[in-house]
């Protein structure tokens, strides 16, 4: 009998798995940058907007999606 052969599960990046998640339309969901130090020079309000998260740029969303491939 023969066998048949499947191919391997893919390999989630976990760096980028960590850091992006799809929303149900499919966009890409990230946190926004500036918020880890240097707090005391920013308004209330920047850091507030810095807060939430933000989507992915169109450019990046392809890559993003190569990297996170059952997203």
């Amino acid at each position: 009998m023969e066998e048949e052969r499947h191919m391997g599960k893919l390999k989630s990046h976990r760096g980028a798995a960590k850091r992006f998640k799809f929303t149900a339309t499919g966009k890409v969901k990230m946190s926004s940058a500036g918020m880890r130090h240097l707090l005391t020079g920013k308004t209330a309000r920047k850091k507030r907007s810095l807060g939430q998260s933000a989507m992915v740029d169109k450019a990046n969303i392809e890559t993003i999606k190569k990297l996170l491939p059952y997203g």
